[in-house]
């Protein structure tokens, strides 16, 4: 088979190499792309060594990204394989091959630069759905052989080559199933079925597998299966080292068999807490590490087998003393619910050296070179005394990148769990930007808006709730509980003090300024979700409810905006999970008279689910609606863009290459150029009003939210995600870009 291509202009890739040859940053791309951002920020889980070099790490976090370093954790690079990866295994013959399970088998023969889909197999009429709120990503094939609609949990790969796949329940079934392959993955059979049971580890054994599950420990060897005996009740973690296996059960304890499984103690470990993490070498298993939770958050070690243990790390409020910290450990004292000393959530240790081991959390990776005596938080690098950024360990969800019209090189990202950032060089470094913003909103910055008259005033939406409009946060709890108000800084956003008198504590998620006001006395408009509109004419000082018109008691406001004219739209979000059928539609309002009053807009046909209104700058009786689609089997319904010539009272769909699209951008100096992002793993560009698309080639990211111009470059821009952090990159779509998958299976429209 022809490579593809992997030749990248140098000028893309250049100061990233740099970067990285001066030092810890983020590992050169081989797209034209860069991820900006303090680094971290979110869970990250499972960091997997590999067996021929310890300096090769990958991991994967919640938020669809996956991870590689090839140099002991200086840099990293985010891959993405379509959806959350579940596990990787290398393979213990050729240290360029590693293998990773998510709804499919990927396989990389290149240590993590491209991935190939392996199972099912890609040529057997395989098809790619995105359906529902997330745009979950699943499969449907001709591949008889392959267990459509589980997920790969395990992946072991034996001496001999043979590849052993794990696939956890599903919501029809709570069995677990073993898959192999003694061809490379050519063909597959079904091993065994483990009834009422996860399977928690596999790892190669003498002749054979072990096989780790939430009964029993198995074994296979010479074609033929044994059960060892039976794993301590509440068994929920468990790793594998030689003949040693430890678990940690629901109730926090560890246990330790020597014996592969067949006879277990209890270890005496420090009373610190609850167990939950735990990691041992798999070519030491007398070595192991274990997160601890309890009045304080840390890590235990032992030598020699479990009998002792010794705590190796450990955090009470400040950081640990060993551990060489980030921005996070400096944040984490201040309180709050947006970044806090967290317990350990996975642990890794080197097969081949137990003094090496990666331990990660909800917003950090760190790590231990020397056997726990100290150790380095990693997914950052500092800059300056308050300055950092990223490695390429970015785990963050963000929704807008703001720009000082004083200084095009001061910018802040209104991120979501660790608030908000600012660079005062253009992106470089990075430094915190919510001092002063009361701690229980600080989680997130939902936007901020610059006064465009006065230097260093803006406004900004803050929240102790995350990830809205998503149903996963409304759905069990009322939002009129929600925390959060508007606040203004007067120094560029180095402090803040709120401003939201009038308003009740709400989760606010926009903020608009009405240029035409007076710089003295600002009118500004806020959305609150889940309590509507509200409006100040004093600069946000005092602040009213403005939902004459609007249904519902409770409207799930979401974002707003501004015609040349004065006239409003607003967008409420759908109050639904979106199912097809389900009533709580979303809506579409307008208002002539500042807010007074509201009327209706029709939504376009099968539409319940708006998400965002942009207006053509020159025209605004051209409207561009992005829409989330109604879930149903197969492809979703009533997603896309929809235009309207008539300001509303028509519309027509202009993109429907995926439904989940979460903004439409339109260039203000040339309208006709539309970039549209979303959920569906991809950004699009139309260079003739909506007419014609073509993909932003290298931007793969699963989650997407917005796309927003580079004021200081008019060939690049920058696209907001829900949990990538940003990606900066050129605003065409360019040709013979290398991507991380080359050949994907085609998806269903």
């Amino acid at each position: 088979m022809k490579r593809p291509s992997r030749k990248v202009p140098i000028g893309f890739v250049l100061p990233v190499l740099l970067l990285a040859a001066g030092g810890p940053g983020p590992a050169p791309r081989f797209d034209p792309w860069t991820i900006i951002g303090p680094g971290g920020g979110g869970t990250m889980i499972s960091p997997t060594i590999s067996p021929h070099d310890p300096r090769i790490v990958v991991e994967h976090c919640d938020m669809t990204g996956a991870y590689i370093t090839l140099d002991g954790a200086q840099s990293w690079r985010m891959f993405n394989l379509r959806s959350v990866v579940e596990t990787f295994a290398y393979d213990p013959r050729n240290a360029r091959v590693i293998y990773a399970g998510n709804q499919a088998l990927w396989r990389s023969e290149d240590t993590g630069r491209t991935w190939r889909m392996v199972f099912p197999d890609p040529h057997k009429q395989t098809v790619e759905h995105q359906n529902g709120d997330h745009s979950e990503y699943s499969l449907t094939t001709g591949d008889a052989s392959f267990p459509a609609g589980r997920s790969i949990s395990a992946i072991v790969v034996e001496n001999g080559g043979k590849i052993w796949l794990a696939f956890g329940p599903n919501r029809t079934a709570d069995s677990s199933l073993l898959y192999s392959s003694a061809d490379g993955g050519i063909t597959w059979s079904r091993a065994r079925e483990f009834p009422g049971e996860r399977i928690l580890a596999l790892e190669r054994a003498s002749g054979g597998i072990m096989v780790a599950g939430t009964r029993r420990v198995y074994r296979y060897a010479e074609g033929s299966w044994s059960e060892a005996g039976a794993v301590p009740p509440g068994t929920g973690r468990a790793s594998v080292g030689g003949a040693f296996l430890y678990v940690t059960t629901g109730r926090g304890e560890i246990f330790v068999s020597e014996d592969g499984g067949a006879n277990w103690h209890v270890c005496q470990a420090p009373r610190l807490g609850r167990f939950e993490a735990i990691g041992t070498s798999a070519g030491n298993g007398r070595v192991a590490y274990a997160g601890f939770h309890g009045s304080s958050n840390g890590i235990v070690k032992t030598t020699d087998g479990g009998r002792t243990w010794t705590v190796v790390h450990e955090e009470t409020g400040r950081p640990s003393k060993n551990l060489k910290p980030s921005w996070i450990e400096s944040r984490a004292p201040e309180g709050g619910e947006d970044v806090f000393f967290d317990t350990p959530w996975s642990i890794g240790v080197a097969p081949t050296d137990p003094n090496i081991a990666y331990a990660t959390d909800l917003f950090r990776t760190y790590r231990t070179l020397d056997g726990g005596a100290t150790w380095e938080t990693v997914n950052s690098v500092r800059v300056g005394e308050n300055t950092w950024t990223t490695r390429g360990l970015d785990v963050t969800t963000n929704y807008g990148v703001h720009f000082d019209p004083f200084d095009m090189r001061h910018m802040i990202i209104s991120y979501t769990d660790i608030g908000a950032f600012q660079s005062d060089d253009g992106g470089k470094s990075w430094r915190t930007a919510t001092t002063g913003v009361p701690t229980n909103w600080r989680n997130t910055t939902y936007w901020v808006v610059f006064d465009p008259q006065v230097k260093g005033r803006l406004w900004g939406a803050f929240s102790g709730v995350h990830d809205l409009p998503r149903p996963k946060m409304w759905r069990r709890r009322d939002p009129k509980a929600y925390v959060g108000g508007v606040a203004i800084s007067e120094d560029g956003g180095n402090t803040w003090r709120p401003s939201n008198r009038g308003m009740p504590p709400a989760a606010v998620t926009h903020i608009l300024l009405d240029p035409a006001s007076s710089p003295t006395a600002r009118t500004l408009y806020a959305c609150a979700f889940g309590r509507g509109v509200y409006k100040s004419t004093d600069g946000g000082a005092t602040w009213t409810v403005k939902n004459t018109g609007i249904a519902g008691e409770s409207p799930f406001a979401w974002r707003l905006t501004r015609a040349g004219d004065g006239t409003l739209y607003l967008v409420v979000a759908r109050r639904s999970e979106g199912v097809l059928g389900e009533p709580g539609c979303g809506a579409l309002y307008r208002s002539r008279d500042g807010a007074e009053h509201w009327e209706s807009i029709d939504l376009p046909q099968s539409v319940n689910g708006p998400v965002g209104l942009t207006l053509d700058p020159r025209d605004n009786r051209r409207m561009y609606l992005a829409a989330w689609g109604q879930g149903r089997p197969g492809v979703d319904l009533g997603g896309g863009v929809f235009m309207s010539t008539d300001a509303g009272a028509t519309w027509k769909p202009i993109f429907q290459e995926g439904q989940h699209v979460y903004d439409v951008t339109v260039d203000p100096k040339d309208p006709r150029v539309l970039y549209v992002c979303g959920f569906d793993a991809s950004a699009w560009r139309s260079g003739d009003g909506g007419a014609t698309w073509q993909r932003l080639r290298g931007y793969t990211f699963k989650w997407g939210h917005r796309v927003v111009l580079d004021p200081a470059n008019p060939n690049m821009i920058y696209i907001t995600t829900y949990g990538g952090s940003v990606w900066h990159g050129p605003a065409q779509p360019g040709s013979a870009v290398p991507e991380d998958i080359p050949e994907p299976v085609p998806v269903a429209r």
